[in-house]
């Protein structure tokens, strides 16, 4: 791994595969670190010729942690949006937007293939909104397009994302029993990861790095964003938008709904996947995605 200096913050990077192939921008949620991306599905972008750029958004991981900028009142942001005011915000989704522009332009990389997942399906649209020039295709995962009429999340999914989770330093087994608990509630019903593993990652993403003020303002730059359906009816971008059918934080008629407003965009919409990525899936993944990439060609 390495880092840079880009757009005022430090971030935290990892870049692999064919020194000559197309690269693909792959853009995690909220307080996801780079570790969170399945090796096997990089492997399977690499062996398909691509280089894989994977990075700590600003605030999580080993990038810079924004703690300077206090923690957010998410329900004032909210409330702000609907009622059609500016919505007060530690940053947005186009300040993190601009830190991946500034990480290519760091590593002179040029027009990119991205991938977005959640909250970085957020701001891969804003990317493709903001900076066209740069975005080859866009690949959406379980996220949505600031449409404040979408249904909303399930409340058990939004209880348990409510609860702050015990400090790691203090009570490792706590921690490490509610992000299980988080992964059971968010994950796919059809696809259950196995407990010890959960476990494993949970602790190895906390030994990493642990901020836990930082999703709370990725977040809140998330839910305080502006509806992008407007924007997006102007893409001219190969999309695939792929969305759990049985996703209980981002509901399935989000996938929908994002398709509709992006002109020729793909859905895949998978039954039994909840808001997470099933390793059993990786291969359906890999394959729409390397297919959407290929009409840019």
């Amino acid at each position: 791994m390495a880092r840079v200096q880009a757009n005022g913050i430090t971030i935290e990077y990892e870049i692999s595969g064919p020194a000559d192939g197309p690269v693909l921008l792959m853009i995690h949620g909220v307080g996801a670190q780079l570790i969170r991306w399945s090796p096997g599905l990089i492997e399977r972008f690499e062996r398909a010729g691509f280089r894989t750029l994977r990075f700590d958004n600003r605030d999580i991981g080993l990038s810079s942690h924004m703690d300077h900028l206090g923690l957010p009142d998410i329900a004032a942001a909210v409330a702000a949006r609907q009622a059609g005011e500016e919505p007060v915000l530690p940053y947005t989704l186009s300040d993190m937007a601009a830190d991946t522009i500034g990480l290519l332009d760091a590593l002179g990389l040029g027009e990119v293939h991205v991938l977005g997942v959640s909250l970085g399906g957020m701001i891969a649209q804003v990317l493709a909104i903001e900076h066209p020039a740069r975005v080859r295709s866009l690949a959406l995962f379980m996220t949505q397009s600031g449409n404040i009429d979408l249904p909303p999340s399930q409340p058990e999914a939004m209880a348990i994302l409510s609860q702050p989770a015990p400090d790691p330093a203090r009570d490792r087994e706590a921690f490490l029993t509610h992000q299980v608990k988080l992964n059971r509630a968010l994950g796919s019903p059809l696809y259950r990861a196995p407990e010890d593993e959960l476990r494993t990652f949970a602790g190895l993403s906390a030994d990493r790095a642990y901020n836990p003020a930082g999703p709370a303002r990725q977040l809140a730059a998330a839910r305080g964003s502006a509806d992008r359906r407007p924007a997006l009816r102007e893409l001219a971008v190969p999309t695939l938008v792929v969305h759990g059918a049985d996703d209980p934080l981002i509901r399935r008629e989000a996938g929908l709904d994002l398709a509709q407003s992006i002109p020729g965009a793909w859905l895949l919409e998978v039954g039994g996947m909840g808001h997470d990525l099933p390793g059993d899936l990786l291969d359906l993944f890999a394959a729409n995605v390397l297919a959407n990439c290929a009409r840019a060609a």
